[in-house]
């Protein structure tokens, strides 16, 4: 490909989603000139949400897409919960960026400047010190080469900077940070946290660490509960990149941002081992340039940095750049979930509860902590996410009945209802990657990601017992009905989490990145996106994301300033 125009800076950051927003914020706040190139159409902050305060009568098809339409453009993206007629407008489409699957495989992706910070569910949970040393201890993996110490002051960094609510607990496998106040459960969740705790001395029961504001951070307010995140949050009382990172960014004066622009290449100088840029195409124009600079991050999410840099091919790596490994591509790991149990509650019919509550409940691990936890089936294990609520008028559209008495009877509340849903942790194996194929190219000429990820028999044991355990806890909570379920079907990639394709290790014959996330080949290309992680745990994953990142700002710019870089 013939690439001109070069432009100069100090930093890059392909990417503007959680990871690659934090580092164009700390990278501008830190004095560099940062360019950040992004491949979906640019959002600005309160005048692009254009379905915020829509109400589901003001949308075309009352929230739902079309079916001709999902089919042709969205048969992937349309299994996320979070798809629909006022969020289709933040995704990929399909049709437009293919990919290959030797077994089913659900990439979700974003096509927007902000990425899935604007459609994230925004739960901030700290990974513990045990989950640092789970690799070392029983043989899955290799081990971490930073461990909890290292990146704990960066949570605190990362939670004063986003505002996370959450509940301290003093649980070691669930570490406390920096809370605002947490948000308050209802009168069955508060029941169901007194029966189980009560029941099960070591389980435990609190409200989910959100990045949502309680309390007034700077300019931005608390959260007002009116339950739309996903579409945009315009007092940002939800930490994303176009409402928070950026605004921040821009007032530095050192920020330029290029959408509609697919990084395809790292350029890479054979004399001094440094990465200098990276080529990119204007996806509108079809313009193709290269832009230069003293630092590059890649935050693309975890597989695209990892087709990138696969792409990115030269006489010293001619597998991938940085790729002397050979582990770019593989490890690839995501929690597997919809898997637990639901029930219902016959008690306080006549209690109710105002607004809707942008946030659940969690139920930190608690298998596989110490010998009296183990469980003989599998290793590492799992949380709960959930929540109790009771039906409104839609639940209408699956019951029988019509005419005056049947819409009257939709004003009374339905039945308390709860459901528990586990996320676990997936283990890192050689044999769950994406590669290239070089035999189909997309529309841009670059060839497609096949992937080749499956659950393995740990999945499979642990997922018996996340349904198992999920429905012995509604059950002593006092649910009825209750009903256990397994989407065994489900594919690999759909909890959203993908992490692992370029991990972060000690020996470089067996890792990509080194204990600040640079490449041990080639020191000032760093990778802070899910791609750096060495295992998966079961907490999600962002703010650890953001963490890694800020720590990895923080030490490449001490580096670049000392001209070690």
């Amino acid at each position: 490909m013939n690439f001109h125009k070069k432009q100069e800076f100090d930093a890059i950051v392909v990417g503007s989603g959680m990871s690659g927003g934090y580092a164009l914020m700390e990278l501008c706040r830190l004095g560099l000139k940062t360019l950040v190139i992004e491949r979906g159409r640019m959002v600005r902050h309160q005048q692009d949400y254009i379905t915020e305060a829509k109400n589901s009568w003001e949308l075309p098809h009352r929230g739902s897409v079309p079916p001709d339409i999902v089919n042709e453009h969205y048969p992937i993206q349309n299994k996320t919960y979070i798809f629909s007629e006022a969020t289709r407008h933040y995704f990929m489409r399909d049709s437009d960026h293919p990919y290959i699957q030797d077994e089913p495989y659900t990439w979700i992706q974003a096509n927007v400047v902000g990425g899935r910070s604007l459609m994230w569910a925004r739960q901030s949970y700290r990974l513990s010190p045990m989950d640092f040393l789970a690799n070392r201890d029983d043989g899955h993996g290799i081990d971490w080469p930073i461990r909890y110490d290292d990146v704990s002051p960066w949570y605190d960094h990362v939670e004063r900077t986003i505002g996370v609510s959450g509940q301290v607990e003093g649980l070691s496998q669930l570490p406390d940070g920096i809370f605002q106040k947490p948000m308050e459960m209802n009168i069955i969740e508060r029941m169901a946290k007194s029966r189980i705790e009560s029941h099960f001395p070591e389980r435990t029961v609190t409200i989910g660490r959100t990045a949502t504001l309680t309390e007034t951070l700077g300019n931005r307010t608390g959260c007002r509960y009116c339950g739309e995140c996903e579409r945009g949050c315009s007092t940002s009382s939800y930490y994303s990149t176009v409402g928070v990172a950026i605004p921040r960014a821009e007032a530095t004066g050192n920020l330029t941002i290029k959408p509609d622009n697919l990084v395809c290449q790292v350029n890479y100088d054979e004399t001094t081992g440094r990465a200098t840029g990276v080529d990119a195409i204007d996806t509108e124009t079809g313009e193709r340039r290269t832009y230069n600079a003293k630092l590059i991050f890649m935050c693309a999410s975890s597989m695209n940095t990892a087709r990138i840099m696969l792409m990115s091919r030269c006489t010293s790596f001619p597998n991938g750049i940085a790729n002397s490994s050979g582990a770019l591509g593989h490890y690839l790991m995501d929690h597997h979930y919809h898997v637990g149990a639901r029930g219902v509650f016959e008690e306080h019919q006549d209690r109710y509860y105002q607004g809707n509550r942008p946030n659940g409940i969690y139920i930190p691990r608690f298998r596989n902590l110490n010998p009296q936890t183990r469980h003989p089936d599998f290793v590492r294990g799992y949380g709960f996410q959930g929540s109790a609520s009771r039906g409104s008028w839609p639940r209408g559209y699956g019951m029988i009945g019509f005419g005056q008495e049947f819409k009257h009877s939709l004003r009374t509340p339905g039945r308390w209802r709860m459901g528990l849903g586990g996320f676990g942790e997936t283990l890192p194996r050689y044999e769950n990657y994406c590669t290239l194929d070089e035999s189909q190219v997309d529309s841009w000429g670059l060839p497609l990601l096949r992937f080749h990820v499956t659950r393995d028999e740990n999945d499979l044991a642990m997922r018996k017992d996340m349904m198992e355990t999920a429905a012995e806890m509604l059950e002593v909570s006092g649910a009825v009905e209750v009903e256990m379920y397994d989407d065994v079907e489900d594919a690999p990639g759909l909890g959203n989490h993908e992490m692992g394709a370029a991990r972060m290790g000690r020996n470089p014959e067996t890792s990509v990145l080194n204990a600040y996330n640079q490449c041990h080949d080639v020191p000032n290309l760093i990778i802070s996106d899910g791609a750096c992680m060495t295992s998966s745990a079961c907490q999600n994953p962002s703010l650890t994301y953001m963490a890694l990142t800020a720590r990895a700002c923080d030490h490449a710019v001490r580096k670049l300033k000392d001209g070690l870089l």
